[in-house]
């Protein structure tokens, strides 16, 4: 999801700084093939510097973000959560929180928005249309902060995306795994056949994209009943 959204962000004419946890060098290749607009940084460098900080990482590493450095800032929170991957979280398994608002308990001080985890990456990659065009897509946006909403709704207009509010953190349970707006609306039929990792992301880059109407992720939104936390986190499909 990163890498998708910093190919999206660059081709929208927009500068990029990318981080992970294993430092600026491992990013060499990828900023080359990205161009000028793009450079490498340490995490403290990105949440110091950047006027929007996307937080494309596992539920289980949200911890890491570094709270003081991103004090003021609006983060934009990709995490979904997948016990199988990042262990059984009490809370969440009683639907006492949304990931979202964990990670905002965390970053206390920043303005927390979710939106972009609710649709695969290289759909995402694929999906991206110019505004007014018909087959442009709607995408969920939840946070407690309505200008921090505002600036991320604005961003993905920028990226090739209809933004729809769907009110509040504590929401943001109706565009979480297994919800039926997540993921699977987006795209055609998954294949029956099992297939491992790599050729599951080889499938989805190549699989066309359903967009996404307003009214129809209203009515997806609208028709999710919550029910047990989590998702599949595929090791094969």
């Amino acid at each position: 999801m990163g890498d998708t959204l910093a190919r999206l962000a660059v081709a929208a004419g927009l500068n990029v700084m990318i981080s992970n946890s294993r430092g600026p060098e491992t990013l060499k290749d990828l900023v080359q093939d990205l161009g000028p607009l793009a450079r490498a940084g340490s995490v403290a460098d990105v949440a110091r510097e950047a006027d929007i900080v996307i937080a494309a990482i596992p539920l289980i590493a949200y911890k890491q973000l570094p709270a003081d450095t991103l004090a003021g800032k609006i983060v934009i929170d990709l995490t979904n959560y997948y016990p199988q991957r990042d262990g059984q979280i009490a809370v969440l398994d009683e639907n006492a929180s949304t990931a979202s608002e964990l990670v905002q308990a965390h970053l206390a001080s920043s303005f927390v928005v979710k939106t972009f985890a609710s649709i695969a990456f290289a759909t995402l990659g694929n999906g991206a249309r110019p505004k007014g065009d018909p087959e442009r897509s709607t995408l969920p946006v939840h946070g407690d902060d309505a200008a921090a909403k505002a600036r991320v709704m604005d961003l993905l207009d920028t990226l090739g995306y209809d933004a729809l509010d769907d009110g509040r953190l504590a929401d943001s349970w109706r565009a979480e795994p297994g919800t039926p707006i997540y993921v699977n609306p987006y795209m055609t039929e998954w294949p029956a056949e099992p297939m491992t990792v790599d050729q599951l992301f080889a499938w989805l880059r190549a699989a066309p994209v359903i967009p996404m109407s307003q009214q129809r992720a209203a009515d997806l939104l609208a028709s999710a009943a919550r029910g047990p936390a989590g998702g599949r986190f595929p090791e094969t499909i």
